[in-house]
């Protein structure tokens, strides 16, 4: 978690198309020093209006409360909030990217397709989870479409020569894209094109069938609720692994929205 954190209110600078199922924003404005990464999988909350022309009203506490307060707003001019991780931070630039994996017409998915430069949002940090313990000379990293953004961004601070597996799960074939990442680093991913699986079924799939790497290894696992919670299981009471290297976080919970 943060040491110290704000409510930070920006506006999108940019839109782009990524894949069919992906999609990337850029948020910008002097607010954005007011954010400290740190981590590679750096997480915040992101609140946008529930209207296409609607203003972003946002919460003013910035500790647990805020969610007390947000519920308390109309719901006419309550945000909308969710979950995301920053692909990329630009200080710099007073800029962050965010990626979105698009699904159907939910509320998120539609904001991400219809944002256009000068639309408000905010942010409120959440912190990391991804830590890669000192001595560790491979990695895992386990995730579904959701966890794709914070997985790129941790391969990007990877440093080259740590042996590392990814298991890459997406919605379909059109999204798996092509990476640039350090040597040692070899990515597998899965599709579930259309067929009725659990999102996160297939990854676990492939996590059981692996070889693992010998000696001690890090996992950070992300994705639906199972999925992280399973692949930990399995780690730790089937293969053997020491529960403090294993980093896992459900993002989302399969049939639950979330709250707000």
């Amino acid at each position: 978690m943060p040491v110290r954190r704000s409510m930070i209110t920006l506006e999108v600078r940019r839109r782009e198309v990524l894949t069919p199922g992906f999609a990337s924003v850029t948020l910008g404005g002097p607010a954005v020093r007011d954010l400290v990464v740190t981590g590679a999988d750096q997480a915040v909350r992101l609140f946008f209006p529930r209207g296409s022309r609607s203003a972003l009203r946002m919460p003013t506490l910035s500790n647990e409360a805020w969610m007390a307060q947000l519920l308390m707003m109309p719901k006419s001019t309550r945000p909308w909030v969710r979950n995301l991780t920053v692909r990329r931070a630009r200080p710099a630039d007073n800029e962050i990217d965010i990626e979105f994996a698009l699904h159907g017409d939910s509320p998120m998915s539609t904001w991400a397709r219809r944002a256009r430069p000068g639309d408000p949002a905010g942010i409120f940090d959440i912190g990391a989870v991804y830590r890669l313990p000192e001595g560790v000379r491979s990695q895992l990293l386990v995730g579904d479409e959701s966890a794709l953004p914070a997985v790129l961004s941790i391969l990007d601070a990877t440093p080259p020569g740590l042996a590392t597996e990814v298991y890459l799960e997406v919605a379909a074939a059109a999204d798996v894209r092509a990476v640039e990442a350090p040597a040692g680093v070899r990515i597998h991913w899965f599709s579930r094109d259309g067929r009725d699986v659990r999102p996160g079924a297939l990854a676990l799939e492939a996590l059981r069938d692996a070889t693992l790497p010998p000696g001690r290894f890090y996992t950070w696992v992300a994705g639906e609720s199972r999925l992280a919670t399973t692949a930990r299981r399995h780690l730790v009471n089937d293969r053997g692994a020491a529960g403090r290297d294993v980093s896992f976080v459900g993002y989302w919970r399969l049939g639950r929205s979330a709250p707000g």
